[in-house]
């Protein structure tokens, strides 16, 4: 399975609102990776929206982490998160530092 990616850029730049798709795993993580890389010069602020993401690896934990670091604690903000990834970000810890709404 793979991952799309849907990103919209509110109209002063300042917002980048992203949709995850699919699977964030090994392969898939790199393309996140590499398109936030490419989206986040000037943005203030991150939103994941995560409703439609199935499943995360570990290599996608790592990208949530690197992206909330860059962009500060309140930067970037995980949105409808569902029940599955909740699950694993509870168990990780990853729900300690990751700013979820």
């Amino acid at each position: 399975m793979t991952l799309n990616i849907n990103k919209t850029l509110n109209d002063d730049h300042s917002e980048l609102t992203v949709t995850l798709e699919g699977r964030l795993d090994t392969i898939t993580s790199t393309q996140l990776d590499e398109e936030l890389e490419g989206s986040i010069e000037g943005v203030k602020h991150i939103i994941l929206d995560l409703k439609d993401l199935t499943y995360i690896s570990s290599a996608g934990l790592r990208v949530l982490l690197k992206y909330q670091t860059a962009m500060k604690k309140n930067g970037m903000i995980i949105k409808n998160v569902r029940k599955e990834i909740n699950s694993v970000l509870n168990i990780t810890g990853f729900n300690k530092f990751l700013n979820i709404e």
